[in-house]
C-alpha cells in the first residue's frame, strides 16, 4: 500500500504526505504511527543520503509537532537572513535589502505552514513557534554577528502571544477562502486518495485465484552428477525434465519454473496435483529402467500445497515470481520422505476422500502439517479391502 500510495503521489508531482499516510492507514486498518514507521524503515533501505535519512526521521512525527517544527525552522532562517542584512549595511549607506527580501521569502513559507494546518489549535501553536522562535533566533544571531539591537526578555512572550493570534486569524481566513485561494482540503484530499487505492486494491485481487503447486526434487542429486560423465548427466536430466513437464500437461497443470534438479509445476485443483504426482512416483521407474544413462536410480520426494496468488498476468502463470503458497510446497517438498508425496493439510481438503485417502503418516513443516503417501500406503489399501470368499467344501 505505501508503494501504491507513493506512485500515485509521484502521477501528480508530489511525495508522500501526511495525508497519503493517514489514507493508507485507513485502507490497511494499520494504526498510523505504525505507517509511518515502515515508510521511515522503507526509505532506510532505499536511500541512504542525509537528506533521506533527515526526511524519513521528520516523517515519523506526529503532524502537529510536524507543523512546529517547520514553523520554528522557517523563524531561525527568517531570523538570520535579517540579522546579515542589517550587519551587511551596518556603517553603509548602501542598502540592497537583498537578504530581507529573502527574509520575506522564510516569512511567506512560514505563513504558508501555518495557514494549511489541520485546525485551529495547530495553527495557533504553530503561529506562536514561529513568533517566539524568530525573537529568540534574532537576538542570539545578532549576539553572534555583532549586531547592536535592544532586546527585551518581555518581548518573547509579546512575540509568541503575537504568532498566535495572527496563526489563529490567519487559519480562520484560509479556511473560509480556501476554494477561492485553490487549496485541497485535506480531509478531501487523504479520502480521494483513499478511494484510489480502493480501487487499485480490487484490481490487483480480481486476479487472485486459488493454485496448487507440486515441488518435484530429485533426491542425492549432487552424488548422481560425480559419478557419471557429463554427457550422460545431461541426457538423464533433460529426460527427466521432460518426463516432469508430460506429465504436469497430461494432469492439466503446467510447469511454473524449474531450478538445478527441482521442478514447480502449478495446477488448478489439489486433486489434479496429486493424480500428477502420483504419476510421477510411479512411472519414474520407467525412465530409471530405459533412459536412466548415469547408473544411479533417480529417486524424488513431492510436495503440494494450495493457496491464493495473484500473478501479473492472469493468463501466464510463469509470471508469477514470488508466492508464498510456493515457498510452502518447496519446505514440505524437503521434509518428505524420499519416493513418497507430502500433501499440506489446507491441500488435502480438495482431494477426494480428504487426507485419509492419501496416508495416515503425518509431518509439520514450520507450522503446516502435511500427510504422507507413499507406494507402501497405496499396498496397503488395497490390502485392506474386504478379504476374498472362502471356497465352499464340494
Amino acid at each position: 500500500m505505501l508503494v501504491l500510495a507513493e506512485r500515485l503521489r509521484a502521477t501528480n508531482g508530489g511525495s508522500l504526505d501526511e495525508s497519503a499516510i493517514q489514507a493508507v492507514a485507513e485502507a490497511t486498518g494499520v494504526p498510523t504511527e505504525y505507517v509511518r514507521l515502515a515508510h521511515k524503515l522503507r526509505t532506510e533501505r532505499q536511500k541512504k543520503s542525509f537528506l533521506s535519512n533527515a526526511r524519513a526521521q521528520f516523517m515519523t512525527l506526529e503532524p502537529e509537532v510536524r507543523r512546529s517544527v517547520i514553523s520554528g525552522i522557517t523563524a531561525s532562517l527568517c531570523a538570520l537572513l535579517h540579522v546579515i542584512e542589517v550587519r551587511l549595511t551596518m556603517g553603509t549607506a548602501n542598502h540592497y535589502a537583498v537578504f530581507d527580501m529573502l527574509a520575506l521569502v522564510a516569512l511567506t513559507a512560514g505563513l504558508y505552514n501555518i495557514c494549511v494546518s489541520k485546525d485551529a489549535k495547530v495553527a495557533a501553536i504553530g503561529g506562536a513557534v514561529f513568533g517566539g522562535g524568530f525573537f529568540a533566533m534574532n537576538a542570539l544571531f545578532s549576539m553572534f554577528l555583532g549586531v547592536p539591537a535592544r532586546i527585551e526578555a518581555l518581548g518573547l512572550i509579546g512575540f509568541t502571544l503575537l504568532g498566535a493570534v495572527a496563526g489563529l486569524l490567519l487559519f480562520r481566513v484560509v479556511e473560509k477562502y480556501r476554494p477561492q485561494l485553490g487549496l485541497v482540503d485535506p480531509v478531501k484530499e487523504r479520502q480521494e486518495l483513499l478511494r484510489q487505492l480502493h480501487e487499485l486494491r480490487e484490481r490487483l485481487e480480481s486476479g487472485e485465484r486459488s493454485m496448487t503447486f507440486l515441488s518435484v526434487d530429485i533426491v542425492g542429486s549432487t552424488r548422481m552428477k560425480t559419478l557419471s560423465d557429463p554427457l550422460s548427466v545431461e541426457f538423464t536430466f533433460n529426460e527427466y525434465h521432460q518426463f516432469v513437464d508430460r506429465v504436469t500437461r497430461k494432469h492439466g497443470g503446467a510447469v511454473h519454473s524449474t531450478a538445478g534438479d527441482g521442478v514447480t509445476c502449478a495446477f488448478d485443483h489439489p486433486q489434479s496435483a496429486f493424480a500428477a504426482a502420483k504419476n510421477v512416483q510411479t512411472e519414474i521407474m520407467e525412465l530409471n529402467a530405459f533412459r536412466n544413462k548415469v547408473g544411479v536410480p533417480i529417486v524424488l520426494r513431492c510436495g503440494i500445497h494450495s493457496g491464493s496468488v495473484v500473478a501479473p498476468s492472469a493468463d501466464d502463470i510463469t509470471s508469477l515470481n514470488f508466492a508464498h503458497v510456493i515457498d510452502v510446497a518447496a519446505h514440505i517438498q524437503k521434509a518428505c520422505p524420499p519416493g513418497s508425496i507430502a500433501v499440506s493439510e489446507m491441500a488435502s481438503t480438495g482431494i477426494s476422500e480428504g487426507a485419509g485417502s492419501v496416508g495416515t503418516e503425518w509431518i509439520e513443516v514450520e507450522g503446516t502439517r502435511a500427510v504422507v503417501w507413499s507406494p507402501r500406503h497405496a499396498a496397503g489399501v488395497v490390502a485392506a479391502g474386504p478379504p476374498p470368499p472362502t471356497p465352499q467344501s464340494p
